[in-house]
């Protein structure tokens, strides 16, 4: 693992320089039920990680800032009996000197020590409406200081959501994150190689997600980062398809949207190619169109410009695309004026990247489209997506096509992080020429 208490530790005090003064808790994520007594795999909270690194369930982090800043991490105990039967526990001591916590306590005495820790404090910074059974308990320790007024004991006089410290903290990726995030794609894009390799008229949409997954175990990563996407021919024009269950026929396109999950951090990638290895024509001219405008989209990914800048420039290449290919009429501006290219292109061209596939980070800042800077990652991933209706020449049926890169912002420009995973026609042609012989 990359985590070391010392990157932790210093996320830990630009926290709490952010804060001030006052108290943070940050809880992790709970484990979910998935029926009877099986659960979900589990995962950790992504706040609660960026500043702990520690991987357990039932866990909590108290930050205290001010003249000097301390953190507490509550655990489970060591216990043998349940170590049997789920596997190894740190227990506090452990947990303590992993984490570089400066105090670490069994969970069971969050009620009994939190009231003490929170008394005093100016501000409590916590994840406001995140969980309503958190949002009681802090409620509960929040009366029980206020209980003791008449000591001279003082509740918190303002609460403010730690969430929005945290994402701006989030937002700029350090070198070990970015390095994640180089071997998440990497491994995502070796995935989708594979899958190249593989496809052939005949098998099921199933089977490629097999493969995919079978990559990203095999290479080290724990998990997908979201519900592959395997979708052939009508169903790639359905945005979030998850089914995988079709068929794949001949001279249909398949379009994967599949990213790993490494360590926490996640990949996000979608590649569309055909299922019998060519490109027809009519399918040819729409993927080189969504491949121009992702092309144009990365060159404005670049420190200073809008946030939105390469969503503009993907959409004016495909509006200008579909006006050529009779998808629509009039000129460029009144396509984009009125928003009638979003009837073959309806969502935005990417998102931030990171602990979360859709992750923390504003969009806007009083308004304004933010700047790009560097340490940010996004996706750029426009597509088109054309269903039978009314004006729609029949060779466009059904046709859907995605194309999505990671991009980390640079100092100079930009730094695609799948760009193994081929994407140009011939590219695509030769290797899967190269698999099916």
């Amino acid at each position: 693992m990359y985590e070391t208490s010392k990157v932790h530790g210093e996320r830990r005090l630009r926290l709490a320089r952010a804060m001030g003064r006052g108290v943070a808790i940050v809880p992790t994520a709970p484990e979910r039920a998935r029926s009877r007594d099986s659960h979900y795999p589990y995962r950790f909270d992504s706040y609660f990680h960026y500043l702990t690194g520690f991987g357990e369930p039932e866990a909590v982090l108290v930050l205290v800032a001010g003249a000097h800043a301390a953190s507490t991490l509550f655990c489970r105990e060591k216990d043998q009996e349940r170590e049997i039967w789920d596997g190894f526990r740190y227990g506090p001591q452990a947990a303590r000197a992993t984490c570089g916590v400066d105090a670490a306590y069994p969970v069971s005495r969050l009620d009994e020590l939190m009231p003490g820790l929170i008394a005093d404090q100016p501000a409590l910074f916590y994840p406001l409406g995140a969980d309503e059974l958190w949002d009681s308990r802090i409620v509960g320790w929040l009366n029980a200081v206020r209980g003791q007024a008449r000591s001279g004991v003082a509740a918190p006089a303002v609460i403010q959501d730690v969430r929005a410290l945290l994402d701006e903290m989030r937002l700029i990726k350090g070198a070990d994150e970015l390095a994640l995030m180089r071997r998440a794609a990497a491994i995502s894009a070796a995935a989708h190689q594979r899958a190249m390799r593989v496809v052939r008229p005949g098998l099921a949409e199933y089977e490629i997600e097999a493969e995919l997954l079978h990559e990203f175990r095999r290479s080290g990563a724990q998990a997908p980062a979201y519900a592959p996407i395997v979708a052939s021919g009508a169903s790639a024009c359905v945005l979030h398809y998850v089914q995988n269950d079709g068929v794949l026929n001949a001279g249909e396109l398949l379009l994967i949207d599949a990213g790993c999950e490494l360590e926490g951090y996640a990949s996000d990638l979608t590649r569309t190619f055909p299922v019998n290895g060519r490109f027809s024509a009519v399918q040819k001219d729409l993927y080189e169109l969504v491949l121009a405008a992702q092309a144009a989209a990365i060159a404005e990914v670049k420190p200073g410009n809008a946030w939105i800048r390469p969503h503009e420039a993907a959409v004016s290449v495909l509006a200008q695309g579909f006006i050529d290919f009779g998808l629509l009429a009039g000129s460029l501006e009144q396509v984009i004026e009125t928003e009638a290219y979003k009837r073959f292109y309806m969502h935005r061209t990417g998102h931030w990247l990171g602990l979360d596939v859709h992750d923390a980070g504003d969009y806007k800042r009083e308004g304004k489209w933010r700047a790009l800077e560097p340490g940010m990652v996004l996706t750029v991933e426009p597509g088109c997506y054309i269903r039978p209706g009314e004006g729609v020449p029949e060779r466009f049926w059904n046709i859907g096509i995605r194309v999505e890169d990671d991009v980390v912002v640079t100092v100079s420009g930009c730094e695609v992080l799948t760009g193994a995973a081929p994407k140009t026609v011939a590219g695509i042609e030769a290797l899967m020429r190269g698999g099916h012989g």
